[in-house]
């Protein structure tokens, strides 16, 4: 998820680089939106984690 909002950034920052206002803040738009989901899931991964008593895998 995390990966796709930073595709969307980067395509908003080079639509905005060649001038395209509209399609930049659109991009911006949804960068924005899938950044918050990534981080909302984020914190009820570890708050789940937490409950449960486990502590994550080790690398």
């Amino acid at each position: 998820m995390l990966q796709w909002a930073l595709t969307f950034l980067v395509f908003a920052l080079i639509a905005a680089l060649f001038g395209f206002g509209g399609i930049a803040a659109d991009f911006a738009a949804i960068a924005k939106i899938l950044f918050f989901i990534f981080l909302v899931l984020f914190v009820v991964s570890l708050i789940v984690n937490l409950v449960r008593g486990k502590s994550p895998p080790a690398p």
